[in-house]
């Protein structure tokens, strides 16, 4: 193989990985579930999603077992705070994952959307939090593996 040969092969495994998608996942508050996800990506998937996260009313606050729950983990939230849907922070997303409980439809008619029914945790004990956790992340791996695989369409 040529010096001109390896660098075509290099070229060509590069075009072939999907562009980072932007993902933002919204819950009611930004507190517990959107806020978990948009860690989990980002610690997961950051080859392929570019996560934010907001709230339909936003709380202003991470939760702290949310925090525990993560540290545990070892995955960092550092950067993420409370928001709400029209956030002048927030970037245009390729996706909504939408864990509101609110239907997809009527709050995001004008993005491609998932509805994911997720369980609020929020004041319930770190074990219900856990499980909430191994939800969302099993979610965000399934999301991944589409995102990576062109034949694999975002629902």
């Amino acid at each position: 193989m040529t010096p001109h040969d390896s660098k075509q092969t290099a070229n060509s495994e590069s075009a072939s990985k999907p562009e980072p998608k932007k993902v933002l996942f919204v819950c009611m508050g930004n507190c517990v579930r959107s806020q978990m996800a948009e860690a989990i990506a980002k610690h997961i998937a950051k080859d392929v999603i570019v996560a934010e996260s907001a709230g339909v009313s936003p709380l202003g606050f991470i939760d702290k077992t949310v925090c525990e729950v993560l540290a545990e983990r070892s995955i960092s939230y550092q950067g993420q705070y409370s928001k709400g849907l029209h956030s002048h922070k927030l970037g245009k997303p390729h996706l909504v994952v939408n864990m509101s409980g609110i239907p997809g439809r009527s709050l995001f008619h004008e993005h491609d959307f998932e509805d994911w029914a997720i369980r609020d945790p929020f004041g319930e004990d770190v074990s219900a939090h856990r499980e909430v956790f191994e939800d969302i992340q099993r979610r965000i791996e399934d999301l991944a593996a589409r995102l990576r695989s062109p034949e694999l369409e975002i629902e």
